[in-house]
């Protein structure tokens, strides 16, 4: 164990010489410049391209071309499938981060260069996927070969990704039956923009790695694609496009609910603003009254009588009264 934690700190996570029936032989990183996979079997490197000796491995050691080293190391890339001169393929795709503390939408990425003989993988976070693939040979029932051993990695991420998309169909329900059973409860403003966010950052990647699994499952490369597995590139498609069209259902979804919030928002400003107008209505006849019998100039009607005061009330009082008559019939309250 203590040899390949020192593996790790040099970059290489896991290293495998596929013997063809599930199984595998672990490799250290000493052994990789002896081992050469024999008929029927497979060489799987898995490393942290963050590792200069990683990246030193891959441009010194690993015998692939200059331009398939900068693809594979590139900082930013997107889902594509990369077709080599010598019949290799480079794949890079994205699966969800299920890192401690990560978000779940801010998908890492797997870059693979495959043939016959070799799949090179290079990630920059842990991903859970390449370690159920190891757990897989540890046992016996894991790949057989280099297209099954990619299959398999595919095939995790994707799984990953059917379950990131049923919780956030989960919480729209929930978010949904608030609504319905109080049609004055507003939705969670913050939780309905993270579903927007998330939603459209799944299919920003989600969208080209569908491509990619349709291209698979047609056969192109011609070599890759064996009459057995080409199903499951095909299955991986059609669960892509499932989950593609469940997250433009999610964000159809999410604008209702947005259309919803802005419309109670707007009704709730209207209800304020028609009982300000209401008050001011009430209130200015009555200023007006007491703003004339207030004018400090003699001949003020009841200025000189004791009971002035008292007119001057009944008469506020009576047109308040005529107010609240006049508003009820009109129907403004």
């Amino acid at each position: 164990m203590q040899q390949y934690d020192s593996d790790v700190e040099q970059g290489l996570v896991y290293g495998y010489l596929l013997d063809g029936r599930g199984g595998g032989r672990r490799l250290s990183r000493r052994e990789l410049a002896e081992v050469e996979p024999g008929p029927g079997e497979v060489l799987w490197l898995h490393w942290d391209r963050s590792v200069p000796e990683a990246q030193a491995w891959l441009r010194q050691s690993s015998g692939l071309s200059e331009f398939a080293c900068d693809l594979l190391l590139e900082e930013a890339t997107r889902p594509r499938l990369v077709n080599q001169p010598d019949d290799s393929l480079l794949l890079f795709l994205r699966g969800v981060n299920l890192n401690p503390g990560a978000v779940p939408e801010d998908m890492v990425s797997l870059r693979v260069f495959v043939d016959k003989r070799r799949v090179i993988s290079l990630r920059m976070r842990p991903m859970k996927a390449a370690a159920e693939v190891q757990e897989d040979l540890e046992a016996g029932i894991g790949a057989q070969n280099a297209e099954e051993l990619v299959l398999y990695l595919a095939s995790y991420m994707t799984s990953r990704v059917d379950d990131l998309v049923r919780g956030l169909s989960d919480q729209l329900d929930s978010l949904e039956e608030q609504v319905d059973q109080d049609e004055g409860s507003l939705p969670d403003h913050a939780q309905v923009l993270t579903l927007r966010r998330r939603s459209t950052g799944l299919r920003r990647y989600l969208a080209p790695q569908r491509d990619i699994y349709g291209d698979l499952a047609r056969g192109k490369p011609a070599w890759f694609v064996e009459a057995a597995s080409q199903g499951y590139w095909s299955e991986l498609h059609n669960s892509l496009v499932r989950n593609l069209e469940e997250l433009e259902v999610v964000r159809e979804r999410v604008a209702l609910l947005q259309d919803a919030e802005q419309r109670a928002t707007t009704e709730k400003t209207n209800r304020t603003l028609y009982l300000l107008a209401i008050i001011t209505g009430f209130f200015l006849p009555i200023s007006f009254i007491t703003g004339l019998l207030g004018m400090n100039m003699g001949g003020m009607p009841g200025s000189s009588s004791a009971f002035g005061f008292v007119a001057a009330c009944l008469l506020i009082g009576a047109v308040a009264i005529f107010q609240v008559w006049l508003f009820r019939r009109l129907r403004w309250l």
